[in-house]
This record gives structure tokens, sequence and C-alpha cells, in this order.
């Protein structure tokens, strides 16, 4: 009996100087946190990267507008398809665009000029609108460019939820002091 405890005693403590193991035992510790880590990080730039085509998309439609003296509503629903295409790899379902020149009246009240919108409603005519402090002045006109993006992650790990993106981008007109909407 006493053998039997002494042998038993030898094999733990042989067991516990026993350091091969180790290295095994803490990759299956830190393993699953790394690769959580990691498809984060991965899901968190894909979502970013997707926020950051859709501010470009209403960049690129509002400098295309602002580029023309008078532009008819085949050419705007063209400049919104154009912002579509700026989506790719991402789906240009759920891009929702609107244009509109905003002009400040001679009481300093901005309001809507013209508005055109794809997949969502245009703004109403002389519909008041809000805009940063100085951006201009009475009498001046601006291109105003509004995008929304619902980000859906396909991981679902972060973002369990849709993710709503927005972006406004003010330009001013190049060619004349406003952008004639020719609807003829």
């Amino acid at each position: 009996m006493a053998a039997r405890v002494h042998r038993r005693a030898g094999l733990a403590r042989r067991l516990l100087g026993d350091r091969r193991g180790v290295s095994a035992v803490e990759f299956a510790l830190l393993a699953p946190i790394m690769i959580a880590f990691y498809f984060g990080l991965a899901e968190f730039c894909q979502g970013y990267m997707a926020q950051k085509r859709m501010g470009h998309a209403s960049a690129m439609v509002a400098d295309l507008v602002a580029q023309a003296d008078m532009i008819s509503p085949a050419q705007v629903d063209d400049a919104f398809e154009i912002g579509g295409l700026i989506m790719k790899p991402y789906s240009a379902t759920p891009l929702k665009l609107r244009i509109s020149q905003v002009t400040r009246d001679s009481k300093g009240v901005a309001k809507v000029s013209w508005s055109r919108g794809k997949g969502w409603s245009a703004r109403a005519k002389d519909q008041v609108v809000t805009l940063p402090d100085g951006l201009i002045d009475k009498g001046e006109s601006i291109i105003m460019s509004e995008a929304t993006y619902d980000y859906d992650s396909p991981v679902d790990y972060l973002m369990p939820k849709i993710t709503r993106f927005s972006h406004t981008y003010y330009l001013r007109p190049r060619l004349t002091e406003q952008v004639t909407l020719n609807t003829n």
C-alpha cells in the first residue's frame, strides 16, 4: 500500500513538473479570443468601407450636378446611377440619395429651389432647410447632396442589427450662381 501511494506521489510530481503541454493549453485558451477579435476587426473594416463609399457616392453626385449650369432629371438620375456604381462591391439597393439646390433668400432663409431623390422622396420646393452657419450668404445657392445607407453585416458579430450611415455634402455651383433643373 505504501509503495502504491509512493508511486502515485511520484507520478503527480512528474506531471506537475512536466511543461510540454503548456503551450497547447495557452493556445486553447487564447485562440478563441484572438479569432473573435480578428473577425470583429474584419467586420468593423467592412462597415467602415461601406460608410466611406456611401460618402463618396454623395460627394460624387453633388460634384456632377454642381458642374452643370442646367441639368435635366435624366442627367440627375444618371448621377444617381454613378453613385450606385461607387458602392461596389457593396449592394447599392440600400443606398438612398437626394440632391437639392438650396438658395438663401433676401431675408436669410434657406429654401429648396429644386430637389430629386432616388429611393428617397425629393424635398418640397420652398421647404426651409437648416444649413451650417456661414455656408452661403443672401442670394447665393448651394447644391446639397444627402445619402443614407443601411449596412447589414454579413457576419452580424459586432453589428447584429442594421446600421444606418448618413452623410450630407454641400458644394457650390461651379459655372453659374445657380444650377437650373430643366423639367421640359
